[in-house]
């Protein structure tokens, strides 16, 4: 610690011994400690160091315990602020404990504290000093780190005797004194949900099934006062629970399966059941994977040299296979990637197929648009996507290709150019054409933004109701006030909701393409004016949405 200016730096001495004989002395140990410290403090003068009054001294107490008198009035003004550097004639005069030695420095770094020691080299205002603090520290670590593992080998040892070491306690149990007991009213829970599952017969269904009941998961206190659980079940916490054999009143302990302390919650014939359907499933999954693996993998590669690798997305519920470059898909922003990043599966998978069927004596497939993975792999060794073609390389090998058509003198005019062993394909990725976003008055075009994807989603939703309600209305089978009694709401939410089906059909076309821009969303929209160009104007857009789009 430096003073700043002039500020006085408060210095306090701390003296110790183990042992009380001699202290009946005029001149003492402490006062020998005392008069060195002090003399310390006084060729520190130009830096503002100043003695205070107050004594520190222990006589007669173990530097292995921090439960010291002078000690513990030394810590109460650190915390109080009283003090800025602690002086001592030795370190050992402090503490002797390492571990005591890295609490009390966390407590003097907490307090903007610093301590000095006399007759070492150890002062943490200097560099070297706070050097010789971090070696005595990590010695510290080193004595936590034997300490843990002691604790660890304790808690394995108490497991495999059976007794309960702590944690958080499962659904279906509680703990009293030390000891766990089943809670009736969660085990019938646990229960339950072991039930349903096998007559469901999925996790995603069982998630839905809880939720439509109730069931939340269990709702723990928290040391800090808080608390946690009391949420919906979701998948994840459902697996885990399914496969828990903690059920069966047993423990899992690095592999082994032990018997546990706690009692059984469930019979073992329910428990297998849900093992062997789960694993069912999860055998089902995997072989479908196996089944669906990628035709073109390790043969597509884009025009900078890079694997394309399968990958899929879903959209309205619709799974959408696409081969992406491998550097896009491991996040590798600084790797060059090639002219195309990404392509359709199912659309080049066709047209290598047909390309290779056409340059080759194979027979075309009599069921699929595609050749097999296995004549592929006979006939193609690699598979480049540029930006307007795709480059085949069949196999040189005479043996490997005897029905490959020999072409020296290519057509140029045939659809398919053959160049020694490579096949030329004119192609060009799909691609969907450009969203024009309805942009505000004065609104640059690189601000704009289309309309998040749930915002749409309800757009659509409401508009449709609008206009649902509005022919039962005119064909006299319901009233405002019978919607309303039926949806649970007001007249004027009815009212609001049936404006929307006078909306002008190019509001709703942007609505239904995601044209429209964020903050513009079924509130913006309601009773609009019965001009369609009106409608246009409210909501700050040019009447055609032309002038005022732009291309995303």
């Amino acid at each position: 610690m430096k003073p700043a200016g002039n500020r006085v730096v408060r210095c306090a001495i701390y003296t110790r011994v183990s042992t009380d004989s001699g202290l009946d002395q005029e001149f003492n140990s402490l006062d020998a400690q005392y008069d060195a410290s002090q003399a310390y403090i006084r060729s520190q003068a130009h830096a503002g160091w100043s003695l205070v009054k107050a004594r520190y001294d222990d006589g007669g107490f173990s530097g292995g315990t921090t439960d010291r008198p002078g000690l513990q009035r030394l810590l109460a003004d650190v915390v109080a602020h009283r003090i800025h550097i602690i002086v001592v004639y030795k370190v050992d005069r402090l503490t002797r404990s390492l571990a005591d030695f890295a609490k009390l420095v966390e407590l003097f770094d907490a307090n903007g504290v610093s301590f000095v020691s006399v007759t070492q080299q150890f002062n943490t205002t200097t560099s070297m000093g706070r050097l010789t603090l971090n070696v005595l520290l990590s010695f510290a670590q080193f004595e936590r780190e034997v300490t843990s593992e002691r604790i660890r080998d304790k808690i394995a040892a108490s497991k495999r005797k059976g007794l309960w070491v702590g944690g958080m306690v499962p659904l279906g149990y509680i703990l009293k004194d030390g000891q766990l007991h089943i809670h009736e009213k969660e085990a019938n829970i646990v229960r339950l949900i072991f039930q349903r599952y096998l007559e469901l017969g999925s996790v995603n269904r069982l998630v839905k099934d809880l939720k439509e009941r109730g069931f939340k998961s269990k709702v723990r206190q928290l040391a800090s006062g808080g608390t946690r659980g009391g949420v919906p079940f979701t998948q994840g916490p459902l697996f885990y629970m399914l496969r828990n054999r903690f059920y069966l009143g047993e423990v899992k302990f690095k592999g082994e399966i032990l018997p546990g302390p706690q009692p059984a919650l469930l019979g073992r014939e329910l428990f297998d059941a849900v093992q062997q359907r789960l694993t069912e499933q999860w055998s089902h999954r995997t072989t479908t994977r196996i089944r669906t693996r990628a035709l073109l993998a390790g043969l597509l590669f884009d025009d900078a040299g890079h694997r394309m690798i399968l990958t899929y997305s879903s959209r309205d519920r619709v799974r959408h296979r696409y081969y992406v470059s491998a550097p896009c898909i491991r996040g590798q922003a600084d790797e060059p990637v090639g002219s195309v990043t990404r392509v359709p599966a199912s659309e080049i998978e066709v047209t290598i197929s047909k390309a290779v069927i056409a340059n080759t004596d194979i027979d075309e497939p009599s069921s699929n648009e595609t050749l097999s993975r296995e004549t592929l792999e006979r006939f193609v060794t690699r598979i480049e996507v540029h930006t307007n073609q795709l480059a085949i390389h069949l196999r040189s090998d005479e043996n490997d290709h005897q029905g490959i058509k020999r072409r020296h003198d290519p057509d140029p005019d045939e659809p398919h150019a053959v160049t020694s062993r490579t096949v030329l394909v004119p192609w060009k990725k799909p691609s969907k054409p450009a969203r024009k976003i309805l942009l505000p008055a004065n609104t640059p075009e690189h601000r704009a933004r289309p309309m998040k994807a749930d915002r749409r989603s309800a757009l659509i939703r409401a508009i449709g109701r609008g206009r649902l309600w509005l022919q039962e209305i005119i064909d006299g089978r319901e009233t405002i006030e019978s919607l309303a009694a039926r949806q649970h709401c007001s007249n004027r939410h009815i009212n609001m909701t049936i404006s929307l089906a006078f909306l002008a059909p190019t509001l709703v076309t942007a609505a239904v393409e995601g044209r429209f821009p964020r903050g513009i969303g079924i509130a913006a929209l309601r009773d609009p004016p019965a001009e369609w160009s009106q409608q246009m104007r409210r909501l700050g857009l040019e009447p055609t949405g032309a002038a005022g789009s732009a291309n995303r």
